[in-house]
């Protein structure tokens, strides 16, 4: 059925309306003139006809664009110079998108020869790797351009040819309701031409499984998730198009002794409960081959950090390093003489209690919660 009247106006609604407006509006009305709640009224059904179609139009931005510029005449078919309402002179709809919109929905013409696709590859490497960065070397096999054929995909010495489905464009069109829709021609893939004698090395599709050893630039400073992009080393393009790009993605192996937090490094070191009391000092060997000396005050408790600056990890594409952390874990000495025990009866029968604050203050807290004093 073809409306007549303004579609605006049989909505009731603004030409500058939204699009909840207009849907709010269409539903009031469609419920006002619906058949089932006017059996045997043919006003009513022709009105409702009416606003459904309306409503299908302006819902849908593309048609309500077309609708804005030339009305009615832009979803009558075969239109021309001397069609009523100020004929345009398309001979399609497409012809009407592709002057609105451009050639994304009109017209569009055949297609370039898209990117190759991205590629990616996972790295394991040591946390000494980490610190110092490394060069290395990887093997992959990856879609390259076909020599013999320059990545045409056409035998050398051969050429191509104008698509008949297409004739060249790129693109088929079919009609569809009100609209006349564009798409990749299935015959030549949107280039518009077409292979004659298809390349016997790659087959006609321009690019070939190739294996490949590539050089990678590991820096000082990566850590697990780092991504190292080698631009132009991913999957060769169709027919001569540029390759997509290769991501190298990092993960670190875990190490025997440093756990890693961002740019510092992070370890637990047990001391003797002698050690603690008395203070000290340990050695710790660094990544960098360098001795790490980490001086123990006394009185030092289980658990407590110790921060070295700037001996931590290189900081990715920045300056300096971060910190090592040590974690101090007092061991309790389980293997004695008799007369280390001896020694250690001695000490406790001189302890007053004042030596292990934490542990008299605690006791003294247990004592007032029983007995009030």
């Amino acid at each position: 059925m073809a409306v007549d009247g303004d579609y605006y106006e049989l909505l009731e609604i603004e030409r500058t309306a939204d699009d909840g407006t207009i849907k709010s509006s269409y539903r009031r009305l469609a419920m006002r003139w619906h058949p089932d709640k006017n059996p045997g009224d043919g006003d009513a059904e022709h009105r409702f006809k009416a606003i459904s179609e309306a409503y299908e139009v302006l819902k849908d931005p593309q048609k309500r664009a077309a609708y804005d510029r030339f009305g009615h005449e832009a979803f009558k078919q075969g239109m021309s110079g001397s069609g009523q309402g100020g004929g345009a002179g398309f001979s399609d709809l497409g012809d009407i998108f592709e002057t609105i919109f451009g050639s994304a929905f009109g017209g569009g013409g055949r297609q370039q020869a898209r990117r190759g696709a991205d590629l990616r590859y996972d790295m394991e490497i040591g946390l000494d790797e980490a610190f110092h960065g490394k060069q290395a070397q990887i093997e992959i096999e990856v879609a390259a351009k076909c020599e013999p054929c320059a990545g045409s995909g056409a035998e050398p010495g051969t050429g191509t040819r104008r698509c008949n489905l297409c004739g060249g464009h790129g693109q088929v069109r079919a009609q569809q309701g009100f609209f006349m829709v564009e798409r990749t021609c299935p015959t030549c893939h949107g280039r518009g031409e077409v292979i004659e004698k298809p390349c016997r090395s790659c087959r006609g599709e321009g690019r070939v499984d190739t294996p490949q050893t590539l050089d990678v630039a590991i820096p000082p400073g990566v850590d697990t998730g780092t991504r190292i992009r080698l631009a132009g080393k991913g999957e060769a393009g169709p027919f001569g198009a540029p390759a997509g790009d290769l991501y190298i993605f990092i993960h670190i192996r875990r190490h025997a002794v440093f756990e890693r937090d961002g740019s510092n490094l992070v370890t637990r070191v047990p001391i003797a409960f002698t050690t603690a009391a008395l203070g000290g000092e340990v050695d710790i060997p660094g990544l960098d081959g360098q001795r790490i000396t980490v001086e123990i005050p006394a009185g030092i408790q289980s658990g407590k950090q110790l921060r070295k600056r700037g001996a931590g990890m290189p900081v990715l594409q920045g300056r300096g390093r971060g910190d090592l952390v040590t974690e101090i874990v007092v061991e309790t000495p389980s293997k004695l003489s008799a007369h280390q025990k001896e020694l250690l009866r001695e000490l406790q029968e001189t302890e007053t209690g004042d030596e292990t604050p934490q542990s008299k203050g605690f006791f003294d807290r247990i004592k007032e919660a029983f007995t009030g004093s």
